[in-house]
């Protein structure tokens, strides 16, 4: 089974974070909300407080597929500023494994050179800090190891990449069919 971690700071956007935990515990792939304070809750953007499943120093990185990021602010802006993360993110993009970001969040990775020569997107406004980057005007984009997305609107998309990178695109679809997603009326 696939295994993730997606980082919980103070003011990241929670329905950023629990579009993409929800989708991808429905899909079989295990997720875990780690946070990266000293302690499990965690104050979203919208005074929203979540319990994470676990600390950072608590993660399992070895055995672990992808890292993801939640936008929102500050909580971007807290992702960036703490280097046990931002160490963790350049690892895995080293090593080829996934790292995954909507949002704002998009930005942490662009200040990494994670985007180096890479298509990816973000949320309007952000384009400038998507260094090196080809900026695409696209719900979600997923060049190489890297998935980016633009915001909350685009998440159920964007968790959707995650779980086709991760499992299938079959799996992905038919995640996306079981919570009524693009359906007719």
């Amino acid at each position: 089974m696939a295994k993730s971690l997606i980082f919980l700071a103070p003011g990241y956007e929670e329905v950023e974070m629990l579009t993409v935990v929800d989708m991808l515990r429905r899909a079989g792939i295990e997720i875990n909300m780690v946070s990266i304070t000293s302690t499990l809750e965690v104050t979203g953007s919208h005074n929203i407080t979540i319990k994470a499943d676990q600390l950072f120093n608590d993660a399992d990185f070895v055995n672990t597929d992808m890292l993801i990021l939640p936008g929102g602010m500050p909580g971007t802006n807290n992702l960036l500023a703490f280097k046990p993360l931002t160490d963790k993110l350049v690892e895995f993009n080293n090593s080829g494994k996934f790292t995954a970001a909507v949002c704002a969040a998009p930005s942490v990775l662009g200040s990494l050179g994670i985007l180096n020569g890479r298509n990816a997107t973000c949320y309007p406004g952000f384009e400038e800090k998507l260094t090196g980057a080809n900026y695409q005007k696209q719900p979600v984009i997923r060049d190489g190891n890297v998935i980016t997305s633009r915001g909350m609107g685009t998440c159920i998309d964007f968790a959707g990449e995650i779980i086709a990178a991760l499992d299938s695109p079959q799996k992905a679809e038919e995640i996306k069919e079981k919570i009524i997603y693009n359906d007719t009326y």
